[in-house]
């Protein structure tokens, strides 16, 4: 009998080393950044071809639910959602995960597997995690140790010991001797030519109840913490959500520390399927098409005498001369020029944006919303031109500003505008003007997208000058 597979996909990352692309309220999990879909897309889809997989869960942060929900609606996975309120690592999420498997009285085979992986390939994939199953369903703690390729001071290291049986054929797996942090580039050169250390992946299987046993034994306070966030948790629309205080005073530690260094049980089974954690710029460098010159190019760019560079233009047109080793990135609203050697510097720099309190830090100029999304134009003290675009069928909050009047000005599909009191139909090249103070909603009742362009003028402009009365995804205050 095929055992049940239930996959646990990891997507509460804030993805700040590969800013200005990855930024707080869309980093890179949500980023299509080696093909035609998002890396989360990228993750689901590796692994629904698996025997007896079951309906996969995605927990994810709370500010990320409606981009997360959007992104598996448009792969046609149904899949459950689980919100955390606030980032506690991996292991209490994957407890959380853990519990919820086990709801309807079922004790299946968790695969856990971050968001934001590059897995070349596939195939290779997909069977090296099949040759896990039998072992997991007996009880192990499963690792997938990448076999490595080179001498890499990024990633952390898994030592194997013993090799143990394995009925599967073309399998194999070892006890894990322990996991070692990050090493400097000698001891990475000895790790590699022992052949006897993988990477660590991050990547695991086992049983639910399995985990949480040894959760139970090893983290006695964060296991009570999680099951108590999970048992007072709450539907909100098709969402499950954590009970908030719950799940914050839960300890934060990773599956790693928290488990696996502990257990007695932990196997790794070595993989070779051209994987990368895309931890920073330089590794999208090396993991990318290269052209003649070495280089990794995406958008608009122009290179003369450019070496072993990755250059990505959002926008506009980048033109490079006479440089090498070097990493430029470039959005509607910031450019990043730094060398690959100090890509993982970019911590420091999103620090700084946040210390100074600039937008750019945490949001793009394109800011998604679960309607659509708004996109600024322009902007200055009293002043703001923005371009938004509401799915079709979809419709805005019933709300009104203290501080600002709005001009609605349509250029394509059908708005359809509550104001004040008063409902209109506006057409392409239409338009209507909301007063301050005045309640409004937006609503599109077309089978297109419908983009209009919004003139904000006002005293205070900011996002927070909303009071909503009415909400279809359950974004109204309580009062």
């Amino acid at each position: 009998m095929t055992a049940m597979i239930v996959p646990v996909v990891l997507a509460g990352g804030s993805g700040t080393r590969l800013w200005p692309l990855s930024r707080e309220l869309y980093p890179k999990q949500f980023l299509a950044l080696t093909g035609q879909y998002t890396m989360l897309q990228e993750t689901v889809m590796r692994v629904l071809e698996l025997d007896g997989v079951q309906k996969p869960q995605v927990i994810c942060n709370d500010k990320h639910r409606f981009l997360t929900a959007d992104q598996l609606r448009e792969i046609a996975c149904d899949a459950t959602i689980i919100l955390e309120s606030a980032g506690r690592n991996t292991a209490p999420a994957v407890g959380v995960a853990a519990l919820e498997a086990m709801a309807d009285g079922e004790d299946p085979i968790l695969l856990i597997l971050p968001a934001d992986h590059v897995v070349k390939d596939v195939q290779q994939f997909k069977r090296v995690v099949a040759t896990g199953v039998e072992s997991a369903a007996n009880g192990h703690l499963i690792t997938f140790g990448i076999i490595p390729d080179r001498a890499e001071t990024g990633y952390g290291y898994i030592a194997r010991g013993e090799k143990v049986p394995f009925q599967r054929e073309g399998g194999g797996a070892f006890r894990v001797d322990r996991f070692v942090e990050k090493p400097d580039l000698p001891t990475a050169e000895a790790y590699v030519a022992s052949g006897e250390y993988y990477w660590n992946s991050g990547m695991f299987m086992f049983r639910a109840s399995t985990y949480l046993e040894e959760l139970g034994k090893f983290a006695p306070a964060m296991m009570a913490a999680v099951r108590l966030a999970y048992e007072k948790r709450a539907a909100d629309l098709n969402f499950i959500r954590l009970d908030n205080e719950a799940f914050s005073s839960c300890p934060s530690d990773s599956i790693d520390y928290a488990v696996m260094e502990k257990t007695v049980k932990a196997l790794v089974i070595p993989l070779n399927c051209g994987w990368s954690d895309v931890g920073s710029w330089s590794a999208l460098l090396e993991i990318g098409e290269h052209d003649a010159a070495n280089n990794v190019v995406h958008g608009n760019v122009l290179a003369q005498d450019v070496h072993n560079c990755y250059i990505n233009s959002s926008h506009r047109l980048v033109a490079a001369v006479g440089i090498e080793d070097h990493i430029i990135v470039e959005t509607a609203d910031a450019v990043l020029v730094i060398h690959k050697d100090k890509a993982q510097d970019i911590k420091k720099i999103v620090e700084s944006l946040k210390s100074a309190g600039q937008s750019e830090a945490t949001q793009h100029r394109r800011v998604f919303r679960p309607w659509g999304y708004y996109e600024s134009i322009d902007s200055s003290e009293r002043f703001q031109v923005k371009r938004i675009v509401v799915k079709p069928g979809a419709t805005l909050s019933h709300q009104m500003h203290y501080h600002r009047a709005e001009h609605w000005i349509v250029v394509k599909g059908t708005a359809k505008v509550a104001n004040g009191a008063k409902s209109i139909l506006l057409s392409e090249n239409q338009s209507t003007y909301i007063p301050l103070g005045e309640k409004h909603r937006l609503e599109n009742p077309g089978v297109i997208p419908l983009e209009l362009i919004e003139v904000q003028s006002g005293t205070y402009l900011g996002e927070d000058d909303i009071v909503r009365f009415e909400d279809e995804y359950g974004r109204v205050e309580k009062q």
